[in-house]
């Protein structure tokens, strides 16, 4: 039907294998110059990125190894662990959404679990929970919901630690701020 061009077979060497076995995991192979390559063993890099355009309605679950952003309208969850998910200007979203990185500059209503940082830009409209290690949100964005930094605590708490150790009850009130002497000549 389709008629192959020489410079077109030896510009491109690719070798593509199907085994009939029921490992998910090996029934493709592919060769490229030579290295062999299986089905997912090609990590994204940060440059590559899809983009759900603003006509466009997705509902369901996207899954994937790619950055994304969402200038449409999106209903469902996201899941793409270790790369960055972006709500742009014109999109709307509601679900969970579970990625590295997240900036959000539309309408998110749902939950966010970031592994990285969360980024609620000034024409954002943020309804719902957010758990992250790091979290900005700009002067004028719209936020309502709640924020859970997964973040250990800094060292104050060994000095909660001490306090009750020393008390020996955990139930009794224990202030953990020094009290302060009244100074004698007013």
């Amino acid at each position: 039907m389709f008629k192959q061009g020489k410079k077109a077979k030896t510009d491109l060497k690719l070798d593509v294998e199907n085994d009939s076995t029921t490992d998910s995991t090996a029934v493709s192979k592919k060769t490229v110059g030579g290295k062999e390559l299986s089905h997912g063993s090609i990590n994204s890099s940060n440059s590559e990125k899809t983009t759900i355009g603003e006509k466009i309605i997705v509902e369901g679950i996207i899954r994937g190894a790619g950055n994304l952003i969402i200038e449409g309208v999106m209903k469902g969850d996201v899941e793409l662990e270790k790369h960055n998910f972006e709500v742009g200007p014109k999109g709307r979203v509601e679900g969970e959404i579970r990625a590295n990185d997240v900036v959000i500059s539309g309408l998110l209503h749902g939950k966010v679990k970031a592994q990285g940082k969360v980024e609620i830009t000034k024409d954002a409209d943020f309804y719902g929970s957010i758990k992250a290690d790091s979290i900005s949100i700009e002067d004028g964005a719209f936020f309502k919901g709640e924020i859970e930094l997964g973040l250990k605590p800094h060292k104050k708490n060994d000095l909660v630690d001490k306090q009750i150790n020393k008390t020996g009850s955990k139930g009794e009130h224990v202030s953990i701020i020094p009290p302060v002497e009244a100074s004698k000549g007013k």
